[in-house]
């Protein structure tokens, strides 16, 4: 790094991008139950943006709300900050869980990533194949190349339990009818959740939730965010981009990606140091939701560095 480019010093940025995620949730908080998701991802996009613009960096959003054309604000590629601090990668979800918000369901969170430049895998806005297990087991003691029983019963074995004591986080959609299947046929037991699965992949990392492993396909951004949570937090996970169409392939040639059939390793989907907030909108199993009083609103957010492992979890009441 040369003289004149700033560090980038995680510590001090940390507690600005805590800011980032609590006005998105204060923005959204109005929307909670109401059914409208555009409404409440909007207000929370308003408000993040905003705040991004006031921290000392020079940042350039890489996990975005879209491409520019499809997106007015926090677009992949958008430059955010003052401009006049470290060269930063940014990756969002201004609401992550927008149903969940419009039907008042839990583990609804706003979402930022930030690392140096650089250092945060562009993923394009297609699926990735994920498989995540919490901290504590040797490397690769599971792997994308194995089939679902396999990894039931590897993971049970390096825990020293049996495969019905293992505890599972998939996605409810109909792509994983099969594989639910197969995984019921070992004894493990399965939490399926609607939406949100960065939330869905940090359970595995946090032990009051009782998640041993999560695995199946969501959206690859989100899957940079919740590589960047397990970071923190000392997790294990893998991903692998899955392409529908020439469209999608597209799109992942635009963002630097050549090898289709890679499969990267936690520490590939984010390469160096990361900080990473988030904020409850809804109450979850790692935040709690947005808490109304008759003149202020309460809200919880996880502060987390991967350069010390370190895990804050702070409250903010704000005046209404």
């Amino acid at each position: 790094m040369s003289k004149n480019t700033p560090e980038f010093h995680d510590r001090m940025l940390s507690l600005g991008l805590a800011r980032v995620t609590e006005a998105a949730a204060i923005a959204s908080a109005d929307w909670v139950g109401h059914g409208d998701e555009k409404a409440a991802d909007q207000a929370a996009v308003n408000a993040m943006r905003e705040q991004l613009n006031k921290l000392d960096i020079a940042g350039v959003v890489v996990i975005g709300e879209g491409e520019r054309d499809e997106a007015p604000m926090l677009y992949i590629g958008e430059k955010v900050g003052s401009g006049t601090g470290p060269a930063v990668d940014i990756a969002l979800d201004p609401l992550e869980g927008t149903t969940l918000t419009a039907k008042d369901m839990p583990n609804a969170l706003t979402v930022v990533a930030m690392a140096p430049r650089g250092t945060l895998l562009h993923a394009p806005d297609v699926y990735m194949d994920k498989l995540a297990i919490g901290p504590g087991y040797a490397k690769d003691v599971v792997s994308l190349d194995m089939a679902p029983t396999e990894r039931v019963n590897a993971l049970a074995k390096a825990k020293g339990v049996s495969p019905k004591d293992i505890t599972l986080c998939v996605l409810e959609r109909p792509r994983h009818e099969a594989m639910v299947d197969e995984l019921r046929a070992t004894g493990a037991a399965i939490r399926l959740i609607t939406d949100g699965d960065v939330a869905g992949v940090i359970h595995c990392a946090e032990a009051s939730t009782g998640i041993d492993m999560y695995m199946g396909s969501g959206g690859a951004p989100e899957g940079v965010l919740a590589a960047s949570a397990l970071k923190c937090m000392g997790g294990q996970m893998w991903g692998k981009l899955l392409f529908r169409n020439d469209d999608e392939r597209g799109r992942a040639t635009k963002a630097g990606i050549t090898d289709f059939d890679r499969i990267y390793a936690r520490d590939e989907l984010v390469t160096g140091d990361v900080i990473f907030a988030a904020s409850g909108v809804t109450d979850g199993s790692i935040v709690k939701g947005i808490v109304r009083a008759p003149t202020s609103l309460t809200i919880e957010t996880i502060l987390m560095r991967s350069k010390t492992g370190s895990v804050r979890r702070m409250s903010y009441t704000n005046p209404v």
